[in-house]
C-alpha cells in the first residue's frame, strides 16, 4: 500500500478582463447603473463620469482606441472590471466573500441574519434624518466613536441665492453637521462613491458608504476580485432599499410644469404608495407614482437588487409603522455595530415581525427587481425565479 499524494488544487484563471469588455458587456448592452465603481478603481484617471440628468454612466477619457477600448487595459490593466458590481459573476462572488455562500432560491432579499425596527434616540436626529432617522444616527455614533474617519453619502445642491436645491450630490461628512445637512431622501441619483477621491485628499482612510443597492456591492465585489488599495478604506456598508431612482429632470418636468411644484419651495419628500410631497409653505401633495415613471432613470431599468443585499446593514422606510427604520443587518460587522448603538442608548429597537407587512413588501419587491435581470445575463441574480 503506498500513499498517494493530493491532486494539487487547480489554479484560479488569470483575469485579463478590461474595459473592452466592460463597455461591451456592461455599458452598452444597458447593465450599467451608473454606480461610479469603475471611475474611483482605476489607476490611471481615464474613465469619466457625467452626474447630471441623462447620463449617470462612465466613459472613457482617451482617444487612441476609441471610445470602446483602453490602452491601459491593452497593457494588462483590470481595475475597472475588478470593480464593477454588475460584471460577469457578480453577486456570487459579493456572496461568497461576505458570507462563505451562495443565496438559496428562497433569499430573494439577499442573505440575512436579522431584521429589526430602529429608531433614532435623539429628536433631532429623528426629526431631521428619514423616517426613523437611523443613518444619521449610524453615521454620527462611528464618527464619534472614531470607527470611521468620514462617509460617503449624498447632499443636495446650493441654489443661485444659497438655498439647498433638490438634485442630490456626493459628499463626504466628517461630523454631526456634516451628515444632518444629507439626511432625508431625495428619490434621484447620486453616485456617492465619486466622493472618494475627495475623502482620499483629505487623508481619510476609514469610510463608510452609504448608497443605492448598487452601490453596496462595489465594495465586496472589489474585495473578492483584489482590486488593490483603493478598496482598503471602506469599512462599512449601509444600504437604502431601492426600487429606481428618477432623473433629475423629473422636478422640472412633472412637479413643475404640472403641478406647479416649484423644487425651491419643497420641504420634504416620500414615497409611500405615492410620491409624497411637503411645501415650505405647508402645503402637502401626491403624485401618483404611475405618472413618475417616465422618468426612471435608465439605469435602474435591469436592476435586481432591491434589499441591497451585499451592504453589513440594508435600511428603508416600508411597511405600516412609517417611524420606524426596516432594518436588515447581513454581516457580523453590522451586527456588532447595531449592537453597540444599542448599549450606548442612540437607537430603540423592535422586532421585525412588529411590522409583518414590511417584511413580507420587502421580499415582493426584491422578488419584483430579481425579474428585472435580463435572461442573456449571468443567471445568479435570477436564483429563485421561475
Amino acid at each position: 500500500m503506498t500513499d498517494t499524494a493530493p491532486a494539487p488544487a487547480a489554479k484560479k484563471p488569470r483575469w485579463t478582463f478590461q474595459w473592452k469588455e466592460l463597455y461591451d458587456e456592461v455599458i452598452q448592452s444597458g447593465l450599467c447603473t451608473g454606480c461610479a465603481g469603475c471611475v474611483i478603481a482605476c489607476p490611471h484617471d481615464v474613465i469619466g463620469y457625467r452626474h447630471e440628468p441623462g447620463a449617470y454612466t462612465p466613459f472613457h477619457l482617451e482617444d487612441e482606441l476609441g471610445a470602446e477600448n483602453c490602452l491601459h487595459g491593452e497593457k494588462g490593466c483590470t481595475s475597472c472590471t475588478r470593480a464593477c458590481p454588475r460584471f460577469r459573476n457578480w453577486e456570487t462572488e459579493a456572496d461568497m466573500h461576505l458570507h462563505g455562500r451562495t443565496r438559496d432560491d428562497e433569499e430573494m432579499s439577499g442573505i440575512y441574519s436579522d431584521i429589526l425596527l430602529v429608531r433614532a434616540s435623539d429628536d433631532h436626529v429623528y426629526e431631521t434624518g428619514q423616517d426613523g432617522g437611523l443613518v444619521s444616527a449610524m453615521l454620527i455614533w462611528l464618527l464619534e466613536n472614531d470607527v470611521i474617519d468620514a462617509a460617503l453619502t449624498s447632499g443636495v445642491e446650493s441654489l443661485p441665492d444659497g438655498s439647498p436645491g433638490w438634485k442630490a450630490v456626493p459628499m463626504v461628512a466628517t461630523n454631526a453637521a456634516e451628515v444632518l445637512r444629507g439626511a432625508g431622501s431625495r428619490y434621484t441619483y447620486s453616485a456617492n462613491t465619486i466622493a472618494f477621491d475627495e475623502a482620499k485628499e483629505r487623508g481619510l482612510d476609514r469610510l463608510a458608504l452609504v448608497g443605492m443597492s448598487c452601490q453596496t456591492s462595489i465594495a465586496p465585489v472589489m474585495w473578492h476580485r483584489r482590486v488593490g488599495k483603493v478598496s482598503k478604506p471602506f469599512k462599512l456598508n449601509i444600504g437604502l432599499l431601492c426600487s429606481k431612482s428618477f432623473d433629475d429632470s423629473m422636478f422640472d418636468e412633472l412637479f413643475g410644469v404640472k403641478y406647479g411644484l416649484r423644487k425651491e419651495d419643497i420641504a420634504k419628500m416620500n414615497i409611500k404608495g405615492v410620491f409624497q410631497i411637503w411645501m415650505k409653505n405647508g402645503d402637502y401633495h401626491e403624485i401618483n407614482l404611475k405618472e413618475c415613471h417616465a422618468w426612471t432613470r435608465t439605469g435602474c431599468n435591469h436592476c435586481p437588487d432591491f434589499a441591497a443585499e451585499h451592504a453589513d446593514i440594508s435600511t428603508g422606510g416600508i411597511g405600516n409603522l412609517t417611524d420606524w427604520t426596516l432594518t436588515i443587518v447581513r454581516t457580523e460587522i453590522g451586527r456588532a455595530v447595531i449592537a453597540g448603538m444599542i448599549e450606548d442608548g442612540v437607537i430603540e429597537t423592535r422586532p421585525g415581525d412588529d411590522d409583518p407587512a414590511a417584511v413580507a413588501l420587502m421580499h415582493r419587491l426584491a422578488t419584483n427587481s430579481r425579474k428585472r435581470w435580463p435572461d442573456w445575463a449571468t443567471d445568479e441574480a435570477r436564483v429563485g425565479i421561475g
